[in-house]
């Protein structure tokens, strides 16, 4: 009977889905970005998608894609970020992309990843300082409510500084940051004022 072996899955995955199905990295940012939109926009009414919480309500928005699961094995096959994306009305997937983007577009035009945390911590951008040449403040998210924490890399993607405001990090920090980066990498550009330099997606050298 197809409907009891449905049944028999969502019991095993509410017992073992955290070993059950492939909880990716992808689907524990897709997870962060609704849990951070939950606590900075409560009245919204985004859904709990706590991995406990997911497993308990398994039934509601997993048995439509378990119709031919016939092996645990193969449960580790579904697309739980593709499945769980589907689970939101439209409007729900577009406010999510606007106001918890997965990236942003620096001066260089590069797309950067944001790391979200599900405390609704401010999520991570990690970027080359090269990169961010000519942006004058901490990019904001969540229809301009939420900065982003960056953090700020050499050429050589090593950790330089982290900072929540990036005026403040051009204006005070970021001459003694330059002095070691010009020493640890004496060929390529550091402008004195940052603001106003062109952005760097790949590597420019100061003339010899």
């Amino acid at each position: 009977d197809p409907d009891r072996l449905i049944e028999a899955i969502i019991d095993a995955i509410k017992k073992e889905g955290g070993r059950l199905l492939d909880f990716n990295d992808e689907v524990e940012q897709f997870q962060a970005r609704i849990l951070s939109l939950r606590r900075w926009n409560p009245q919204a009414k985004w859904p709990e998608v706590s991995t406990d919480s997911l497993l308990v309500s398994a039934k509601e928005w997993l048995s439509p894609y378990l119709n031919d699961i016939r092996k645990p094995e193969e449960l580790k096959n579904l697309n739980i970020s593709e499945i769980l994306t589907y689970s939101l009305s439209i409007e729900q997937q577009q406010e999510l992309t606007l106001l918890a983007p997965e990236k942003l577009q620096v001066p260089s035009g590069s797309q950067i990843k944001l790391n979200y945390r599900s405390n609704g911590e401010a999520p991570v951008l990690a970027v080359r300082i090269q990169e961010i040449f000519g942006m004058a403040e901490t990019p904001k998210i969540n229809n301009g409510k939420q900065s982003v924490l960056m953090h700020l890399l050499s050429p050589g993607f090593k950790p330089v500084q982290v900072t929540s405001d990036l005026k403040s990090f051009w204006s005070d920090t970021y001459f003694e940051v330059k002095k070691e980066l010009k020493r640890r990498y004496p060929k390529h550009v550091w402008p004195d004022d940052p603001t106003k330099e062109p952005a760097i997606r790949g590597i420019k050298r100061k003339p010899n």
